[in-house]
C-alpha cells in the first residue's frame, strides 16, 4: 500500500478512505470519464489488497494484451449479444466466499444521459453491498468512500450515491453522465 501511494504522490493524487471488511461487494467506480481512470483504478485496486474482477469488453482479451487484462481481472463481455449479466454475476457472486466486483455504471467514457442499473440489480439479487469507489481529478484524490446495503427501492437508493458522486469531477469533466437510471 506504500509503493501505491508513493505512486500516486508522485503523479500528484492523493488516495483517501479505507477498504471496508467485507467479503463480497459490487464497487461503484465513477466518474469513468477518460481512459486515465484505468489505471487509476488499478492503483485504489492494489490499495484495496483484494482481488478486485471488472466487466470489460470481450476485444480487450483478444490480442497482444490479453494476458494484461485477465491478469487484472477483467472479466469478458460481448456487448452486442444479449447476455443475462446480472442472472450470471450473481450466480458467480453465489459461488464465490469473496469476490469484489468493480462496474462503471456510465458503461462509457462519453456523458449519458443516465446511468446503467446492472450494478444495482447484480447487488441487490447477489444481496451484497455496494462500494463507492471515486477519482476527483478536481483535487487530484481517489479512493474509496461508503459501503452501501440496498433496500430494493431502486430511487430511495440512487440517491445516497448521488450525493456522495455529486462533489466529484472526472479527469474529462464535460463527459460526466447524469447520475439517475434510464428515464
Amino acid at each position: 500500500m506504500a509503493i501505491v501511494r508513493a505512486a500516486l504522490d508522485w503523479f500528484g493524487w492523493r488516495l483517501t478512505g479505507e477498504p471496508p471488511a467485507a467479503a463480497r461487494c459490487v464497487i461503484v467506480f465513477a466518474p469513468h470519464t477518460s481512459n486515465w481512470d484505468f489505471p487509476l483504478l488499478l492503483l485504489v485496486r492494489i490499495a484495496l489488497g483484494h482481488h478486485v474482477r471488472y466487466l470489460a469488453k470481450h476485444t480487450l482479451l483478444q490480442g497482444p494484451f490479453a494476458w494484461f487484462f485477465r491478469a487484472t481481472g477483467a472479466i469478458p463481455v460481448e456487448r452486442s449479444q444479449n447476455q443475462d449479466l446480472v442472472r450470471y454475476l450473481s450466480e458467480v457472486f453465489a459461488s464465490s466466499p469473496a469476490l469484489w466486483l468493480a462496474l462503471s455504471p456510465e458503461g462509457t467514457r462519453k456523458k449519458t444521459d443516465h446511468w446503467k442499473s446492472g450494478f444495482y440489480y447484480i447487488a441487490l439479487e447477489a444481496r451484497v453491498p455496494v462500494l463507492l469507489v471515486f477519482v476527483d481529478a478536481a483535487r487530484r484524490e481517489c479512493g474509496v468512500g461508503p459501503l452501501i446495503e440496498l433496500s430494493g427501492d431502486p430511487e430511495r437508493d440512487l440517491e445516497p450515491i448521488r450525493a456522495f458522486y455529486a462533489e466529484k469531477r472526472g479527469i474529462v469533466p464535460e463527459n460526466e453522465s447524469d447520475i439517475r437510471w434510464k428515464p
